[in-house]
């Protein structure tokens, strides 16, 4: 559950708190709402929607726009503002593993992209080697690659991609925002909500189902559950 840290960067003119991630109108001393005209732009509970199609090995949005650039729509780069990693039936597909990622995308727009399957044991062998060194995945860019597999078991062969992941360390300065932003604002998906998720690990994920009155995350942002 989220609780608001200390993120406040500065004061205005008028002597108003000014959060790291909020946009300031230099005449007026304004602070402009993040979710509309500030700085990240998001809809309460329904984020821009990026997609991996494991079929064809391609990142789309809301399942149509191909991402476009050198890669061809084969890969994805974000930086995390939040996550969770979980275990549920959702969208009509059975229950699965699956991890759920929360990010800024270039045009600013807060954005959601589900992983599950192998792909989902693979962000955990991202998370191992960060743990050790401090760090999560809040604090790293991560390029996500579709990787082609095929299953030879079945005739004709099977053709079908997994998601693997690399990083590299994020500007301290931009991650610092990312992170004031993510534990101040009720990031979900609500198309993806259940209150039968069994979640694995969470961070700066806000959950409608429980009481924000009752639990808060811990000083890191991280919230393990058994």
């Amino acid at each position: 559950m989220n609780t608001q840290k200390n993120n406040t960067g500065a004061t205005n003119q008028n002597g108003l708190e000014v959060k790291l991630y909020q946009n300031v109108n230099e005449t007026t001393g304004e602070v402009m709402n993040a979710s509309t005209t500030g700085r990240y732009k998001y809809l309460e509970g329904h984020p821009r929607q990026y997609r991996f199609d494991a079929k064809e090995g391609i990142f789309n949005i809301n399942g149509t726009e191909k991402l476009g650039g050198p890669t061809n729509g084969r890969t994805l780069t974000f930086q995390p503002i939040a996550w969770r990693i979980f275990t549920d039936n959702i969208l009509n597909m059975g229950t699965k593993n699956w991890a759920e990622i929360f990010f800024i995308d270039e045009k600013n727009c807060v954005s959601a992209i589900l992983f599950h399957g192998y792909s989902v044991d693979n962000i955990f062998r991202l998370i191992e080697p960060l743990f050790y060194d401090d760090l999560t995945l809040a604090d790293v860019v991560i390029t996500a690659v579709a990787e082609k597999k095929e299953n030879t078991k079945i005739q004709p062969k099977g053709v079908y991609y997994i998601a693997t992941f690399s990083y590299k360390l994020a500007d301290p300065e931009e991650t610092k925002a990312l992170k004031a932003f993510g534990q101040s604002t009720k990031i979900f998906r609500q198309e993806t909500l259940t209150d039968i998720a069994n979640i694995k690990t969470a961070y700066n994920y806000y959950n409608p189902f429980l009481n924000p009155t009752e639990e808060a995350l811990p000083e890191n942002g991280i919230h393990l559950l058994n």
